[in-house]
């Protein structure tokens, strides 16, 4: 749990609440204690409770992340909880469960989907068969929930070259995204040096809100 961030949750100063467990293996993963179903260190939930009733008029909402949140039975339950103690809600999803985002999308304020490459890349980068098709899906609930959202996509040339990365933005621009996050990928096996983006002003052209993120 981190207590307080303002830039989980635009416009708000927000906790963060990570959930255990993530069914892909994403090798740029920046989380990768939160793969496993359980982890070292865990909080009841009657903790965080305790903890939201004490910030009550001091922060605005409460962000779900993770690992994957969605992968856990209990999150709508939870949600609505965090909601009855008054905060607004936000969630970070890869999209891999579009059924179960679809469910939650009326009790949320503000989504953060993250869409890895075109769905015929996306399994190269989660190393889960089918993962493509299922966040496209995601995608296709949140844009038409009309929730407030963003696209964000981590991205580096070692994943795909540029060119498929226009190619992206072009499906996604298609697709009605409006807001797009494109986020510098940074670990092992990415080196930062590599990383160079020529089309950024192109790329930015294709959205109303376009945010380059560099590490």
């Amino acid at each position: 749990m981190t207590a307080m961030t303002g830039i989980d949750f635009p416009g708000r100063l927000a906790a963060v609440l990570f959930l255990q467990g993530c069914p892909w293996r994403c090798g740029y993963c920046h989380n990768p204690d939160l793969l496993p179903a359980r982890g070292d260190v865990e909080i009841p939930w009657s903790t965080v409770e305790a903890f939201l009733h004490r910030r009550q008029g001091l922060l605005d909402g409460v962000v779900f992340s993770g690992g994957e949140p969605t992968l856990q039975p209990a999150l709508g339950d939870a949600v609505a909880a965090v909601r009855g103690l008054g905060f607004q809600v936000a969630l970070h999803t890869g999209g891999m469960y579009p059924s179960r985002l679809a469910a939650l999308l009326p009790a949320l304020d503000w989504v953060g989907l993250d869409i890895k490459a075109l769905p015929a890349r996306n399994a190269e980068v989660t190393t889960a068969a089918g993962s493509g098709e299922r966040v496209w899906r995601s995608l296709d609930h949140v844009l038409d929930s009309g929730i407030a959202y963003e696209c964000r996509t981590t991205w580096h040339p070692r994943l795909y070259p540029e060119d498929e990365l226009l190619r992206l933005a072009d499906a996604l621009a298609a697709r009605g995204v409006r807001h797009w996050s494109l986020q510098q990928c940074r670990g092992p096996g990415y080196p930062a040096e590599e990383w160079q983006l020529h089309a950024a002003d192109a790329l930015a052209a294709r959205f109303a809100h376009f945010v380059l993120r560099r590490a």
